[in-house]
């Protein structure tokens, strides 16, 4: 057996080894691309930064995360909706869970759970999607079992309507304008229903809260809703109001990532500029080649 396996890794191996012998040098070369040493440097940089922060979290370091009003006001509008004795409605996007966005709803979902449960509201949870609908319940489940009330989670209230579209919003605001839920909160990834369902929650007075990262979407929810998370406050939300140390950190690190970038972008503005104000200097004019071609770029 053992000289059936040499036979059969020197099988393997034999056109490998029969490049190097030929190509020394080339092969040599292969092992690291040098015209890509700026990118490995940022990307180190990068890591590193998201590493020592959240270590630093972890050890007890403080982590500030700006407030967010759409993420405050989760507790009021639960709080009245109890009052009211009407359900929640929660809608997490017409994607699959391929969607980072998908993702980012789901776990607001898991908050808006939890609180719904110490409450004991209802909360009724359409999806347009098996998938987000199955991890949809069992998120439930978990926030309803930490919140201590794991008999009042109803995996009736988390169901899966249609893939279409336009069918999914058709039941979605038909149930909304026979039920009146006096919360809605719209998180995950949306298009053109976006409109469709905050002026329907609207026109029945209920508070609304909403997040996409689709910036073409934005400005209907801005409109027609009480709080919107824009962009990356919804990437966010899971940070903040877990509380999490590892998922503190996380943010940080990134926010550390988006000031070198943001750097970076100041320093080719400059050199752009400088360059073009003086278009006779070879130095500037090499120095912006070079920081856009090499350290921006692709490498030489």
């Amino acid at each position: 057996m053992a000289t059936l396996a040499a036979v059969i890794a020197s099988l393997l191996l034999a056109p490998t080894l029969a490049y190097a012998a030929e190509n020394a040098p080339d092969a040599a070369a292969l092992w690291f691309d040098w015209s890509r040493a700026w990118f490995a440097a940022i990307l180190v940089l990068v890591c590193g930064a998201v590493i020592v922060c959240t270590e630093m979290a972890k050890h007890g370091w403080s982590t500030y995360v700006r407030p967010i009003a759409g993420l405050a006001a989760i507790d009021d509008a639960v709080g009245r909706a109890t009052e009211m004795g009407r359900p929640i409605l929660f809608v997490p996007g017409i994607m699959d869970l391929d969607q980072i966005e998908t993702v980012a709803g789901l776990t607001v979902l898991a908050h808006v759970g939890e609180k719904a449960a110490q409450y004991d509201t209802a909360l009724e949870v359409p999806t347009a999607r098996s998938l987000v609908m199955t991890a949809a319940r069992e998120g439930l489940q978990g926030a309803y079992l930490a919140a201590g009330r794991p008999e009042g989670f109803n995996e009736e209230r988390v169901y899966y309507v249609t893939d279409d579209q336009f069918g999914y919003v058709a039941y979605t605001c038909g149930w909304m304008a026979r039920e009146k839920p006096a919360a809605c909160f719209y998180l995950g990834k949306f298009f053109a229903e976006s409109l469709l369902f905050a002026e329907t929650g609207n026109s029945i007075g209920a508070i609304q809260l909403a997040g996409t990262a689709e910036p073409a979407q934005l400005p209907f929810f801005v409109a027609a809703c009480d709080y919107t998370l824009i962009g990356e406050e919804l990437f966010a939300a899971s940070a903040y109001l877990s509380g999490e140390p590892q998922q503190l950190g996380t943010l940080k690190g990134q926010d550390f990532g988006k000031l070198l970038a943001g750097g970076l972008l100041v320093i080719g503005c400059v050199l752009a500029t400088l360059s073009a104000m003086s278009p006779g200097n070879e130095t500037l004019r090499r120095s912006f080649s070079y920081f856009t071609h090499v350290i921006l770029g692709k490498g030489e």
